[in-house]
């Protein structure tokens, strides 16, 4: 369960995030207010996340996975450059949190 709470905080992560872009340094209410709801429920999810993960864990995991989703949608949806360098070291994020989420 703990792990589907750490993926529910990284998906809110994300979209606080998304709203921070969209809020366009706050100009926009909607975004604005919707970046501190999911922030604030990222961090309640994140909390409760961490009563059975270890915190060097899931903190790895969670800004990591944050770090690529935001990275991919910011190709994809905001049309930032696509680069080879940003898909390589975005790829190594995704394969260090992997390797992480191993149990030694």
């Amino acid at each position: 369960m703990s792990w589907v709470l750490l993926f529910f905080a990284i998906i809110l992560e994300f979209l606080g995030t998304f709203c921070t872009k969209l809020s366009h340094g706050f100009e926009r209410t909607l975004p604005s207010v919707l970046m501190f709801i999911f922030y604030f429920g990222s961090m309640i999810t994140w909390n409760f996340a961490l009563k059975k993960i270890d915190v060097s864990i899931g903190y790895a995991v969670w800004s990591g996975l944050g770090i690529a989703f935001t990275a991919i949608v910011g190709m994809w949806y905001f049309k930032e450059p696509v680069t080879v360098s940003k898909l390589f070291f975005t790829g190594l994020i995704i394969v260090g949190v992997v390797g992480l989420s191993f149990k030694n």
